[in-house]
């Protein structure tokens, strides 16, 4: 027995450097150990399909092996997606031989817990308790801490509490020194710190874990989310573009084609629109919108995720792109008929709707308004009440309703109707990355105040979106227009400054890594 433990201590960094480097002292025999720590490292990433691939290969290799058990069968909780498979965890499991030691036996345990009696929330707090008890036994167990550290997170994944996000960053900076090519210390550390108040303390793990973890999409991707946090396009741009090429990789592998959308195209879109390279931003835009015109949907799945299709991803970057200062002329239609994707017309109105206003067109802003609400409406009759995403649903239809009344010339009613809608974007659920309303209300209050003459007012309010939305460009352009005109010449240039260093010329070469 010594002798496997030993051999799995051995074998745990060489195994898994371009994924992270782990080491977990198992009693696996030594021929399993390389699909198993690469499973453990992969699962750290939240790749969550390749982890399950290699810990099925490990359980191949020796069917006694209990731990390949354990991690394939975490593969099925995605704590901060709000996901999981309690089913196929349990189908895992009902076939797991049980562990060899002690510790092994309560790692399963705390699985026992998690795929347990009651609800998901009900069983995620008692396996946050579980995941205590383990640290507390096992409290040199790098695994067993970082572990416990997400069970935390996953606790308050739907609506963060801060003090929640700060238990788990505090057990993780105690691992931090010692264990700097760990993928679970370094990801689960930026989670608990990207939002704008706290990414600064997420900077050393975000450089270092790009190159930590280098052939996982999701790893490269995940350093984004401090970078979008504190203004840091080019940044941004490196991490997506390069977990686009790693995802593309592993595509061609199976011979499958290129991925024109999802989370790491919109991000690499939004970065492309904060230095203002709209004909990048527009490439990455339109090689989705030809995917998504070949999609078929799913009656069944009826979804408020703005990315769990083609469809849904090209209406949120078009809406970013019109929401960030890109232009969309007509003809430029894009018809989404299928039920399955009443998310995304929505969205695709709400882009026209911001499309049209920017042109002056108010006949378009009308008949974007009421495609809106239709869709609206289809939403509603689809989905509960408080399914995640309808928050935004109902924001967006407060500011597409302003929209309207600018379009009309009411700017004083656009005004109190955008004061509402900032309040109301303000008490939904903090979403990191680009603004899940795609032009922030705040921001467009400001715009509004700044177009009226409430100049004043509108320093306030571009300062309070930059609080939300850091180096947001077009904020700044409107921060520095109104400085201007109060002759905060100062503050102004300061203002310019930062602008100046998030802009990149047209045809500027792309973002070179800084990790």
């Amino acid at each position: 027995m010594i002798a496997l433990l030993v051999a799995a201590l051995a074998m745990a960094s060489p195994q898994s450097q371009d994924v992270g480097e782990v080491a977990f002292a198992n009693s696996g025999s030594p021929a399993a150990q390389e699909a198993f720590l690469r499973g453990l490292a992969l699962l750290h990433n939240f790749e969550y399909g390749p982890a399950a691939e290699s810990f099925r290969a490990a359980q191949k290799i020796d069917p006694e092996f209990a731990m390949a058990f354990w991690g394939e069968a975490m593969t099925f909780n995605h704590p901060l997606w709000a996901q999981q498979d309690a089913e196929a965890a349990r189908a895992v499991l009902a076939r797991a031989p049980r562990g060899k030691t002690p510790r092994e036996r309560d790692y399963l345990h705390t699985l026992d817990v998690l795929y347990g009696e009651g609800t998901k929330h009900e069983r995620d707090l008692k396996y946050a308790d579980a995941m205590a008890a383990l640290h507390d036994r096992y409290p040199e167990d790098v695994d067993a801490t970082a572990l416990y550290a997400l069970s935390l997170l996953g606790t308050t994944a739907e609506r963060r509490d801060y003090a929640t996000y700060m238990r788990a960053a505090a057990l993780l900076e105690e691992l931090f020194p010692a264990h700097q090519h760990h993928p679970g210390v370094l990801h689960y550390l930026i989670h608990s710190y990207d939002d704008p108040v706290h990414a600064p303390l997420g900077v050393r793990a975000a450089r270092l874990y790009g190159n930590v973890a280098p052939n996982a999409g999701h790893a490269l991707h995940m350093t984004s989310h401090i970078y979008v946090a504190m203004g840091m396009w080019d940044e941004v741009i490196d991490a997506n573009r390069r977990a686009v090429d790693v995802v593309n990789r592993s595509r061609a592998a199976k011979s499958l084609p290129p991925q024109a959308c999802g989370h790491y195209r919109i991000w690499l879109e939004y970065g492309y629109l904060q230095e203002e390279r709209f004909g990048e931003a527009r490439t990455v835009m339109d090689e989705c919108r030809a995917s998504a015109l070949t999609e078929t949907g799913q009656a069944k799945n009826l979804s408020l995720d703005p990315e769990y299709s083609s469809t849904a991803s090209y209406a949120t970057m078009r809406a970013l792109y019109a929401g960030s200062g890109g232009r969309i002329e007509p003809p430029d239609p894009f018809s989404v008929s299928d039920p399955a994707f009443v998310a995304a017309k929505f969205t695709i109105a709400y882009s026209d709707a911001l499309a049209a206003l920017q042109r002056g067109d108010a006949t378009a802003v009308n008949d974007a308004v009421s495609r809106a609400h239709a869709a609206a409406r289809e939403i509603g009759a689809i989905n509960k009440p408080h399914e995640k995403g309808s928050e935004r649903v109902a924001v967006v239809l407060m500011e597409i309703d302003a929209l309207q009344s600018i379009a009309a010339g009411k700017h004083a009613e656009a005004i109190a109707l955008l004061r509402k809608t900032v309040d109301a974007e303000e008490a939904m659920a903090f979403q990191f990355g680009p603004p899940a309303v795609e032009k922030p209300a705040v921001e467009l209050l400001a715009d509004e105040l700044l177009a009226t003459g409430r100049t004043a007012e509108a320093e306030e309010s571009y300062r309070a979106a930059l609080r939300r939305t850091p180096g947001r460009t077009r904020a700044l352009e409107g921060l520095f227009a109104a400085q201007k005109a109060l002759g905060k010449n100062e503050d102004a240039a300061r203002t310019a400054a930062l602008l100046d260093r998030y802009r990149r010329p047209a045809g500027a070469p792309p973002a070179t890594s800084k990790q």
